[in-house]
């Protein structure tokens, strides 16, 4: 399975992914999508784009072909709990 069709089906859960495992991907996706996070850290009080962020972050030195095989291995670890 290659990434676009991974993030595709993963777009297409029939169940949400719980709240760390979207950060999970949001993270790799961002990672895989336009590589190292440089932008501004959201302020503190913005919780849901802070969480992005830090989860993007995380990833950071990770090279975008990295980022995409781990993508499709967190797609292939959920998607018989979601899929």
């Amino acid at each position: 399975m290659d990434f676009n069709t991974a993030a595709e089906k993963a777009k297409n859960f029939t169940k949400t992914p719980t709240n760390d495992e979207f950060l999970e991907f949001y993270g790799l996706y961002k990672q895989a999508t336009v590589g190292d996070n440089n932008t501004a850290e959201p302020g503190a009080l913005d919780l849901k784009a802070k969480a992005k962020w830090n989860a993007w972050t995380k990833n950071k030195g990770l090279s975008q072909d990295a980022a995409k095989a781990a993508y499709i291995a967190t797609y292939e670890k959920y998607a018989p709990k979601y899929a």
